[in-house]
């Protein structure tokens, strides 16, 4: 199946692209993302968590089982798996096959920031962590953390993990956050978080200070940075609007946006391909690129 033409980012789409042995099924996939040799590594909810495939598809295996309790962020940089358990409140490290190296906050223990569930508005910020999202390094070497369904900032640590600063309080206006649910960082070390609920990427310094935002998208699930200097970014639905993948350039000029199953994490290869999470239809789609 061809997506429409989007000048000269075109994909066919391959539905279900990812195969688990006979007999299983994936639970929610939260996060998708693809290592140095383009193994694809799925974050599901249910054990074993993380599920690896080559980039054809083919199962390799599985790791993880009892080290995580609610899967959400998941990403790769030089060959580290750095995740976030929501519910338990924890920033967690791995090596590919799954062997824990560092473990930010206290496990089962929030941060007071007066939220208690949905519509996911912390009524004040706090520390690390009520209910963190993704964990990204720096290349600076320090490691960041947006924690956003029960708080509203991105917290910066060193790479063994002390906390250096905050930034963030709850609301709608620059430095702001409804929601704080994915973060991006480009090799001049500016970062760009997806500020979900309030329907923007914002970008910042490493620092904290405020550059600018982009805006025009659903709910921004997952943001990721490929090898081609583009971020892929996984929209919610908005309103009568579908849920899409959107490529967007180092400016945030739209290039690309493809239309979508219901997305929550976006991952891409060396080659451009690009993988999506499903949590409804707990699959994985691949945008495979033509053009």
């Amino acid at each position: 199946m061809s997506q429409p033409d989007t000048g000269s980012y075109r994909y066919e789409l391959i539905r279900d692209f990812l195969k688990l042995p006979n007999g299983e099924r994936f639970g929610l996939v939260s996060r998708v993302a693809a290592d140095a040799q383009d193994r694809i590594y799925v974050f599901q909810r249910k054990d074993p968590p993380v599920v690896v495939f080559d980039r054809d598809g083919t199962y390799l295996g599985a790791w993880g089982s009892g080290a995580v309790t609610d899967p959400h962020g998941l990403k790769i940089v030089e060959d580290i798996v750095y995740t976030t358990d929501r519910s338990d409140s924890v920033a967690r490290s791995f090596t590919l096959d799954g062997k824990p190296l560092l473990e930010l906050g206290e496990r089962g223990v929030h941060s007071d920031t007066g939220c208690t569930g949905a519509p996911w508005l912390a009524q004040r910020a706090a520390g690390p962590f009520n209910h963190p999202t993704e964990m990204l390094p720096h290349p600076n070497g320090d490691i960041y953390v947006t924690d956003g369904y029960r708080n509203a900032r991105v917290h910066r640590f060193t790479g063994d993990g002390r906390l250096v600063t905050s930034w963030g309080t709850p609301g709608h206006g620059p430095g702001e956050f409804h929601l704080p649910h994915s973060i991006a960082i480009d090799p001049q070390g500016t970062l760009y978080v997806a500020d979900r609920s309030n329907k923007r990427i914002q970008i910042f310094t490493p620092d904290g200070a405020f550059l600018g935002q982009w805006s025009g998208m659903g709910g921004p699930n997952d943001i990721t940075r490929g090898q081609d200097g583009n971020f892929y970014i996984a929209e919610q639905e908005d309103g009568e609007k579908p849920a899409y993948v959107c490529v967007r350039d180092a400016r945030g000029n739209v290039l690309a946006r493809l239309e979508s199953r219901h997305v929550h994490g976006v991952g891409v290869d060396s080659r451009g391909d690009i993988y999506a999470g499903l949590t409804v239809d707990r699959s994985v789609d691949k945008f495979v690129r033509i053009e």
